[in-house]
């Protein structure tokens, strides 16, 4: 029985979606005590309990402790069964976060799976469904597997009802190790802004002070507007396609705070990025370092190694014999090295 200590380096909710991922992988049970000690809402929140309840069925498993507020939790993984799953999840909890703690486990299945979320697709704290389709899907590829990602429906928080379908192919035999040294060349750069039971000025305030923020043009800037029943909610989203990896960039818009205040705070993100010659964001890192533990190791440049990065690689490292490398040279880039 592995024991994971939740209030390790920054005490989130990543430990117990990372140990669960790792757990049905390897199939080692584990205990995890002060779950979310860190956060201001301490324990299992409704959204962390469909991560358990989600990996306790797709492992055939036993869980202990799985309950709303929980502190510590048993989970005894059984055997992974592909197949198709639906996982609702109440209000707007993160739909994208249940996947990322299923999914390494159906890449390892001996059958492609089939999946349907319903919750939030824009969360805060969380990967909107765009980032996932976007930067994280083309990584699956990288160590050859494959995860479509279809968005029915959006769902911001808190209202929710929000619904995508997942389907996932598992990963086919060895593939060498992943090298992301760079991004390349600059592919294409865009802006949208998601408006549902919103006004549309607040997306053309929004598109209008990110373009000037950033110098993008009007075709860089785009408005989709969603379905009356998909909202109320409004998201600010960057896009950066490069060669070797896209970067998604995302912003949630919120009573009492301006069009403005979003644009800056997105371009803020934009800005960082694009100072920094690292091919990997600091969000991305995390979730590429579990794909390169769970298939032939790798390494990648990143444009930041945060206490969430440091976390991860520790828990990751409980439970498979690899080795994670965080290198924070005086010049950057920082890197990333999976040894298995």
């Amino acid at each position: 029985m592995i024991e994971i200590d939740g209030s390790d380096g920054e005490g989130g909710g990543q430990i117990l979606r990372t140990s669960l991922a790792l757990s049905m992988c390897t199939g080692q049970p584990f205990r995890l005590t002060n779950i979310r000690a860190k956060r201001s809402k301490p324990g299992l929140m409704r959204q962390h309990l469909a991560c358990v309840l989600a990996a306790r069925d797709v492992s055939d498993g036993e869980v202990d402790g799985a309950e709303l507020g929980s502190m510590a939790l048993t989970f005894r993984p059984g055997s992974i069964r592909a197949g198709a799953y639906a996982f609702p999840i109440s209000g707007a909890g993160s739909t994208m976060l249940v996947l990322q703690t299923v999914l390494p486990a159906l890449l390892k299945a001996d059958a492609p799976s089939k999946l349907r979320l319903s919750g939030g697709t824009h969360n805060p704290m969380a990967p909107p469904v765009h980032f996932i389709e976007r930067a994280f899907a083309p990584c699956v590829a990288l160590v050859g597997g494959d995860v479509q990602l279809t968005l029915r429906r959006c769902g911001f928080y808190p209202a929710g009802g929000g619904e995508v379908e997942v389907a996932i192919t598992p990963i086919a035999g060895a593939c060498p190790p992943v090298n992301v040294a760079d991004r390349g060349a600059l592919i294409e750069s865009y802006a949208e802004a998601l408006v549902a039971g919103v006004p549309t000025r607040v997306a053309a305030q929004e598109l209008t002070a990110l373009g000037s923020a950033l110098n993008w043009n009007d075709a860089q800037l785009r408005t989709v507007l969603l379905r009356q029943n998909e909202g109320p909610g409004n998201a600010l989203l960057a896009t950066l396609r490069y060669k070797n990896v896209t970067e998604v960039c995302c912003e949630l818009g919120e009573r009492g705070l301006s069009s403005e205040k979003v644009a800056s705070r997105l371009a803020n993100q934009v800005r960082a990025y694009q100072l920094s010659n690292a091919a990997i964001g600091e969000h991305l890192a995390d979730q590429l370092m579990l794909l390169l533990a769970i298939a032939n190791g790798g390494s990648y440049s990143v444009t930041t190694i945060s206490e969430h990065t440091r976390t991860n690689a520790r828990v990751i490292e409980r439970f498979l014999p690899v080795k994670i490398a965080l290198g924070e040279p005086s010049a950057s880039p920082a890197w990333v090295t999976v040894r298995v």
